[in-house]
């Protein structure tokens, strides 16, 4: 099992930035896809990007647009960089190893809440 870390989250005014990181545990992660998802509580998790391990990315959701996932293989890092922020993107951001035949998640991060004020 993969152990992941997201930090980056906190409080933005709308209109600012972010950059979220998920730091991966283990010798495999060059060759895991990756994703970050986003979580209103009372809401479903919703996928925010995925980037595969030949750098393919895909965005989805309210912050396609705005935002950009990359990889970092030398760091066992993915990020999540966020521009234009809207108080509706205030969630708890996760991130997640992903299966990319299937299109769904398997280790979970624990998240980090980010929170945008208007």
């Amino acid at each position: 099992q993969v152990q992941l870390v997201e930090s980056g989250g906190g409080l933005v005014p709308a209109g600012g930035s972010l950059r979220l990181s998920c730091v991966a545990s283990g010798n495999i992660f060059s060759r895991s896809a990756m994703a970050w998802y986003r979580q209103v509580p009372g809401k479903p998790r919703e996928r925010v990007a995925t980037i595969l391990s030949d750098n393919v990315t895909n965005y989805a959701g309210s912050l396609k647009g705005r935002c950009t996932i990359s990889r970092d293989n030398d760091k066992n890092t993915v990020y999540l960089r966020m521009d234009s922020l809207k108080p509706e993107d205030t969630a708890i951001y996760f991130c997640a190893t992903f299966d990319a035949h299937w299109g769904t998640p398997i280790d979970w991060g624990q998240g980090t809440e980010v929170f945008v004020s208007s």
